[in-house]
């Protein structure tokens, strides 16, 4: 069980709780909402396989269910200090599916004290995407896809609307029980078990694949488990096919379950690990997916979240930086300062380049707002520290692959460059960084004087590495400092082989 404490509260108004009775997890998340800001303040997670339970009539057995009601009497007594109109309890797709669902939903609503709904597969999957949309980066036109014990949920949609969703019968428990009997892992059942989810998907592809999306993202299960194997084996990037092909092939060289071992694979979830791997592989094969970034929440969030009035008013990003701001006492002027060079360099760097991706407006924009945060620790090292505070500091309406790269940014505003921390993303993505880690640097150097209305309008030519910035004539004599950590600089970015040039 993944086991969080509660902080204490006083104002019990404030709480609300979403119970998720998933097919393979029973999920309790409680948060606390202070002046519109949502704080997760406690999580309970427990496997407790409820898929495993059906037998081929879609009868539950008395296991799985006693496995769930003493998961539930845990529950219970965590929600005894929130109001009942601030709890909402679901049950998803086995639930649905079992015939005799009513005998465990009476004793479980015995045991918590409260109703439980079993949700409709579509309604499953708007609160998915409701929960996805509030807590990842989420712009244009995006793909969700979540593989739960039962079934799997796809939707596209756009900011904080649904467009077009469906729920599959077809999960990594189930897929678990039909294809990989006996814990055996071989070439033909996994080509079964993609072959499967094929059929399965095959109804519904033309509904999404005509929809051009900016970005797939996967929530939480199979996708967190092969994002935590990526960063284990030290590959910093999105998933992507290949990568799917390869973990493939480790399982099955494996030959059963029990033997199953891959580097950063957590215990929890080995025996479903390669059901839901084949159904991810159908999944990008069959949609056409390039790659997956993970989200930030699914279906507990989108509950919350959906209990919450004006939550869709809500900028999830602004809040986080604002919040951030606030509790780490950044000084939000020279924040703003140096924000406002860096979008202007940005977009000098765009119109003379075509790196310019992966939404990275707002990453230079969250990297120049928080450069700061790691002050309030000492100076000598304040990016170090403000590293290490955006590595554990949760960001609504950024992917981790944002976060992560946020989090190098601030690392390498100032002092000596480290590439290597860079080594580790995607070549693909690489350039990029490195024209943002340039950007930050002289944004941060540039508003040194920590005043307003002291820079002039700046012009940025960049010729392959090579970047010129050019003043006005005679600012820079006007203006000693500044020449000075200009001509520092210039010697830091040659040593790693960026020329640069100021006139």
């Amino acid at each position: 069980m993944d086991n969080q404490a509660v902080s204490p509260v006083t104002n019990t108004d404030q709480l609300y709780a979403a119970v998720d009775l998933g097919s393979n997890s029973f999920h309790l998340v409680i948060v606390r909402v202070v002046s519109g800001s949502v704080q997760i303040i406690g999580k309970v997670k427990q496997k407790v396989r409820l898929a495993a339970g059906l037998d081929d009539n879609m009868v539950l057995d008395e296991v799985s269910m006693e496995r769930g009601w003493r998961c539930l009497e845990t529950f219970a007594e965590r929600l005894q200090d929130i109001p009942l109109s601030n709890i909402k309890v679901v049950g998803t797709a086995t639930l649905r599916l079992a015939k005799n669902a009513n005998v465990f939903i009476e004793k479980a609503q015995s045991i918590l004290n409260h109703k439980l709904e079993v949700i409709s597969g579509e309604e499953e999957a708007r609160q998915i995407y409701l929960g996805v949309a509030y807590t990842s980066a989420n712009h244009g036109n995006t793909l969700v896809i979540d593989i739960g014990g039962a079934s799997t949920e796809v939707i596209i949609g756009n900011d904080m609307q649904p467009i077009n969703l469906v729920s599959l019968d077809m999960g990594c428990v189930t897929f678990k029980e039909r294809f990989f009997v006996n814990g055996e892992l071989t070439q033909e059942n996994a080509q079964a078990a993609i072959a499967q989810a094929k059929r399965n998907l095959l109804p519904v592809i033309d509904d999404f694949v005509c929809f051009d999306w900016e970005q797939c993202l996967g929530a939480s299960g199979t996708p967190q488990a092969i994002v935590e194997i990526l960063v284990e084996q030290g590959i910093s990037d999105a998933i992507r096919l290949d990568y799917l092909y390869i973990l493939l092939q480790q399982c099955i060289d494996c030959v059963n379950i029990d033997s199953l071992e891959i580097d950063g694979l957590i215990e929890s979830r080995r025996a479903i690990f390669p059901s839901g791997l084949c159904i991810l592989i159908a999944l990008f094969e069959q949609l056409k997916i390039s790659e997956m970034q993970i989200s930030g929440g699914a279906l507990r969030e989108g509950l919350i979240y959906g209990m919450l009035e004006d939550c869709e008013k809500n900028d999830r990003r602004s809040h986080s930086l604002k919040d951030s701001i606030e509790k780490f006492h950044i000084d939000a002027q020279q924040a703003r300062r140096v924000c406002d060079v860096a979008q202007d360099l940005y977009t000098q760097l765009c119109a003379q380049t075509n790196i310019c991706n992966f939404d990275a407006m707002a990453v230079i924009e969250a990297a120049a707002l928080l450069h700061e945060i790691g002050l309030h620790i000492e100076y000598k090292h304040y990016h170090m520290h403000g590293a290490y505070i955006l590595k554990h500091l949760p960001l609504n309406g950024y992917s981790q692959m944002q976060r992560k790269s946020i989090c190098h940014l601030v690392q390498s505003h100032r002092q000596e460059l480290d590439l290597g921390l860079f080594d580790q993303y995607h070549p693909d993505l690489q350039p990029l960084l490195f024209g943002l880690v340039r950007i930050i640097r002289l944004s941060c150097l540039l508003s040194i004087r920590r005043k307003d209305n002291v820079l002039p309008p700046i012009k940025l030519v960049t010729h392959e590495s090579h970047w010129q910035l050019i003043f006005p004539e005679g600012w820079l004599r006007e203006h000693p400092l500044i020449d000075a950590e200009l001509a520092n600089e210039k010697w830091l970015q040659h040593k790693v082989g960026w020329p640069l040039s100021f006139s």
